[in-house]
């Protein structure tokens, strides 16, 4: 036997009973007859395993969940397996209710009602959780599993296997705080399978029992076995789902018992509501998995358009169809799927023909109406950051924009803002930005879908006009000007467009006694521009004339 250790942290131990002494889960005081179940609230981080077959064969399971072990719904030569459960709990760590108080030859059983043409049955599976809670030691226990057919107050027991420690093990936990999942499969090659018939209640049922707990001190009535040394059976943590439907068969305390005068009693016909006196506040962890007996294995219906022909799962993939799983059978619609209506925007399942007459939209094989959304329409996301609101996926993607599901709105698409090129004149600098970034960043935004990669950005700079101004302009608009001249990118006005040769006034390339003659003609107050003031004192005077002279010759 490999069983996995845990470690798990109890969260607290208290008795349900109003209006009295909550009962102790311990040998030295005695626990009221009205509230001799006390539950046991645990904290399971992992969960061990003890899988064995009825005929002796112990199981790991260490790597894989705990159903990894049994065959898919739906496998190419074995028949559906069914799991039955009323507990919402996944068998794996977790917070359960160990149910203290839970006495020797005490059983916990789980009844299903299956459909009639089901039956006969075969029971694959049965599985419950059991936990401790503080043990201060290892505790050995006794246990058996137990089916019927129909209810277990009024059903036929047709398997009962008990733990002997040589066959079948016993339940052996660790001391501390530890949950335990017993599960008892039959070997596929056992000629002696558990088969269940129907008795005319279209009901099964499962139960454990404990034969013997490690340590039942005195008599359970009064006191309770101790939780510090005993496994008990659990309940789930989320509330009564089934009240009608797990059972307690209880030994006989009395009047005031657990049932009274002992015996079966379903849930909700224990004394007070769940939760309170003896009534569990949830249902057992008890699961059973089964496959109907008269399962044709291997083959089963395969709807091929509006076809439905039976099939193994190999041929119906190769014929491109859906494979409802082995054993199915072509009833009347077991092909059907989604049809849906336009103008009334309704929904029923039909076979691809009927949906056609009909004038329906067939949704493809495998739909149903009950998972289909018939013309859905929402937020479309076009590639310019805008958005259209209650269109069609097929409308949108022909927009060219991305559909963001049925019944979201524009407001809570969000949908995102392209980037482009985002350009800065006065470094020349590039970077992709949204317009509203770029426009934050002072930049010059190039369009959705450019990119600095492909787009150049043009630095500012002087722009020399032919009358002599000078602009601060990028190339490409100072070329707007006639006769301008860009300074390259990074000049600056007025410096960058001033002449190279500012005493030859005349503009003949030398500096002579012509330039001398255009300082005279412009003698005296200069306003600007007055290419004549060369030495910039805002007057055509003698310095500008020495100037001249100093510069005389060619330029």
């Amino acid at each position: 036997m490999n069983i996995r250790s845990t470690t798990i942290a109890a969260l607290a131990a208290a008795g349900l009973c109003t209006g009295m002494t909550f009962a102790q889960a311990t040998d030295r005081e005695q626990a009221p007859r009205e509230s001799r179940l006390a539950p046991i609230p645990v904290e399971l981080e992992t969960m061990r395993t003890l899988r064995v077959t009825k005929r002796g064969r112990v199981l790991s399971d260490t790597t894989r969940s705990l159903r990894g072990n049994l065959p898919p719904a739906s496998t190419l030569g074995t028949c559906p397996i069914i799991v039955e459960t009323h507990t919402d709990a996944d068998f794996t760590g977790g917070t359960y209710v160990a149910q203290g108080g839970f006495g020797e030859q005490e059983i916990a059983a789980a009844s299903y009602v299956v459909a009639a043409g089901e039956f006969p049955l075969k029971l694959e599976l049965a599985e419950m959780i059991f936990a401790t809670s503080g043990a201060v030691e290892q505790t050995t226990t006794h246990w058996s599993l137990l089916v019927w057919e129909g209810t277990p107050n009024n059903g036929n027991v047709v398997a009962e296997f008990s733990s002997d420690g040589l066959i079948l093990p016993h339940l052996i936990m660790p001391p501390g705080t530890n949950g335990t999942n017993v599960q008892v499969s039959v070997d596929p090659g056992d000629p002696e399978q558990i088969i269940i018939t129907d008795n005319g209640s279209n009901t099964f049922s499962v139960g454990y029992r404990i034969d013997m707990h490690n340590n039942q001190t005195q008599d359970p009535c009064f006191f309770p076995p101790p939780s510090s040394s005993n496994a008990f059976p659990a309940t789930d943590f989320s509330g009564l789902a089934e009240p009608d439907r797990n059972w307690l068969n209880g030994v006989n305390c009395g009047f005031l018992g657990c049932p009274a005068n002992g015996g079966w009693a379903t849930f909700q016909q224990l004394p007070g509501s769940p939760g309170t006196l003896c009534t569990p506040s949830g249902d057992w962890v008890i699961r059973a998995s089964w496959s109907s007996f008269n399962c044709a294995p291997g083959v089963g219906a395969c709807c091929i358009d509006d076809a439905c022909l039976t099939l193994n799962e190999v041929d119906c993939l190769a014929f491109s169809g859906v494979y409802e799983g082995a054993g199915t059978t072509c009833e009347v619609d077991q092909c059907a799927s989604a049809c849906c209506f336009e103008d009334t925007g309704g929904c029923l399942d039909l076979e691809v023909s009927n949906c056609q007459v009909a004038g329906g939209v067939y949704q493809g094989n495998g739909t149903e109406c009950a998972t289909t959304v018939c013309f859905p329409s929402g937020a479309c996301c076009l590639g310019d950051g805008s958005c259209l609101e209650d269109q069609s996926e097929d409308d949108c993607t022909t927009a060219g924009g991305t559909f963001q599901g049925d019944g979201v709105t524009c407001a809570a698409a969000s949908c995102p803002q392209p980037t482009g090129a985002c350009c800065f004149e006065a470094t020349g600098g590039c970077l992709d930005f949204t317009d509203s970034d770029c426009t934050t960043a002072a930049g010059s935004w190039q369009g959705p879908g450019t990119s600095c990669a492909s787009t150049p950005c043009e630095q500012v700079g002087a722009c020399c006009l032919a009358a002599g101004g000078c602009l601060p302009l990028n190339e490409t608009d100072c070329g707007q000007i006639p006769n301008s001249t860009f300074a390259g990118g990074g000049t600056t006005c007025p410096g960058a467009c001033a002449p190279a040769c500012p005493e030859d006034l005349n503009g003949n390339n030398q500096v002579d006694f012509a330039d001398i003659l255009a300082i005279i003609a412009a003698w005296g107050p200069c306003g600007a521009p007055c290419p004549q003031d060369l030495n910039g004192n805002n007057q055509v005077d003698f310095a500008d004339i020495l100037a001249v002279i100093a510069a005389w010759g060619p330029c």
